[in-house]
């Protein structure tokens, strides 16, 4: 029995991963928002796999999507890198913090605090990681250049990262915990095998 729990585990992880990769290439652009930030919703399936089965399989999900990305990425794998890293420190908190305490509250603190945790590390990995390459490819002055005309008072990368990244990280995903808390009492037996 333990064996089969294991494979089914096992199993839906790999078809939420698969869901998740499908979601990371229907992304678009947002208004208010410069054109090479896009929207995409891949943490839903990482979301729901943490809270189903923990966090490590929310953590796998994030992996094997972002695997899968990089076969079709225009980042050189860096947009990839800070993507698992940021899916891992938004669905770690919100799994483990719900694996402690089942019910909506624990759903809704875990994940409210793998938001935030998400949101802040956004500034810090694009500054350090995401930017640095990407200005090989774009140079910085087109970068801010796209952040002041929408907002002319942006002077400094930070700036932008924080008036901007940091604030779409959190409403992005929180769309993505919008949309959980609505769909996962329903999808929890068919997920656990209990329907």
């Amino acid at each position: 029995m333990k064996n089969e729990s294991q494979l089914r585990k096992l199993t839906v992880t790999a078809m939420l991963s698969a869901v998740a990769t499908v979601l990371m290439f229907l992304e678009f652009s947002v208004p208010l928002m410069p054109p090479f930030i896009k929207l995409d919703f891949s943490e839903l399936p990482a979301l729901i796999a943490a809270f189903a089965f923990g966090p490590v399989a929310g953590i796998a999900v994030c992996f094997v999507k972002n695997l899968v990305n990089l076969f079709f990425t225009y980042s050189v794998g860096v947009g990839e890198l800070s993507n698992f890293m940021l899916g891992a420190l938004f669905v770690f908190p919100a799994g483990f913090v719900y694996q402690r305490k089942k019910n909506r509250m624990g759903a809704l603190l875990g994940a409210l605090l793998g938001a935030v945790i998400m949101a802040v590390a956004s500034v810090f990995t694009n500054y350090f990681i995401v930017y640095p390459v990407y200005t090989a490819i774009m140079p910085m002055e087109s970068i801010m250049g796209a952040y002041q005309a929408i907002n002319p008072n942006v002077s400094s990368l930070w700036d932008a990262l924080i008036w901007f990244n940091m604030p779409f990280t959190f409403i992005k995903v929180m769309i993505s915990v919008i949309i959980t808390f609505f769909i996962y009492k329903p999808l929890s037996p068919i997920l656990k095998g209990r329907h």
